[in-house]
């Protein structure tokens, strides 16, 4: 899709590649772009929609600068789409039975499996990393109930919101299963600890912000390496949920 319109207001340019933008979504656009370290540009997908002090559904690129929630509480999000080796004409008239499978096997939401189903190499993997993050903000684990218990158990998981999980065809009748899901509970607890911890470590300059949740951190300062640390390691477990 072309560029349908060019905003010029901020000191970089906000690029909309749809005709619909909701205001709460065009303010938070308009703030976005009075920030002093945006590169470039930014870019408005046809899916934006309002998000916490940032647009969901646009690119926000940055330079020596971070801002927790423009990266957002659903850490390592994705998609992914993998062809089976059945035909449209293998599937049933009724996929009833198929769906009522998927969603006995899957936790959806909040919930997740009742027993440990991840691999033990894939837990002890991620068990280190956020060891590390957690030994430096002990105050994501108290965020959370259980929660070395739920991050494990909720690998494998779908979740809420916009994650689905969808059986396809396309144009040669072939069968695929796509998946969206992403970090989870503990990719949340993630993202709320760094986005009040950004704007604590801002103190009195966040005044100076258009809005609160847009506080950042500035590359060499305090935590922020400890926040890109975070964010890979949410990363890796959101592409584990879809892979």
């Amino acid at each position: 899709m072309p560029i349908q319109k060019i905003i010029s207001k901020g000191k970089v340019p906000v690029k909309i590649y749809t005709d619909e933008v909701e205001v709460a979504a065009m303010q938070q656009l308009y703030n976005m772009a009075q920030l002093p370290f945006i590169h470039s540009h930014l870019a408005v997908m046809p899916d934006v929609h309002m998000g916490k002090g940032a647009t969901v559904g646009s690119v926000i690129p940055t330079k020596g600068a971070i801002i927790p929630a423009a990266v957002g509480v659903d850490i390592g999000c994705g998609m992914n789409a993998v062809r089976l080796s059945i035909k449209a004409n293998d599937l049933p008239d009724n996929l009833r039975a198929i769906r009522s499978t998927i969603e006995e096997a899957i936790p959806v939401g909040y919930n997740m499996h009742k027993h440990d189903r991840a691999r033990e190499s894939t837990i002890r993997a991620l068990s280190s990393g956020l060891d590390s993050i957690l030994r430096k903000h002990k105050k994501i684990y108290s965020m959370q109930k259980k929660p070395y218990q739920t991050w494990i158990r909720q690998i494998g998981t779908l979740g809420g919101g916009n994650h689905f999980i969808e059986l396809c065809l396309d144009e040669n009748q072939d069968v695929w299963i796509m998946l969206h899901s992403g970090s989870r509970g503990i990719g949340n607890v993630i993202g709320q600890y760094f986005i009040a911890l950004a704007k604590k470590d801002m103190g009195q300059y966040i005044v100076n912000l258009p809005d609160k949740d847009l506080a950042y951190f500035t590359q060499g300062a305090r935590h922020f390496a400890d926040y890109v640390e975070a964010v890979e390691w949410g990363q890796d477990y959101g592409h584990g949920q879809s892979s």
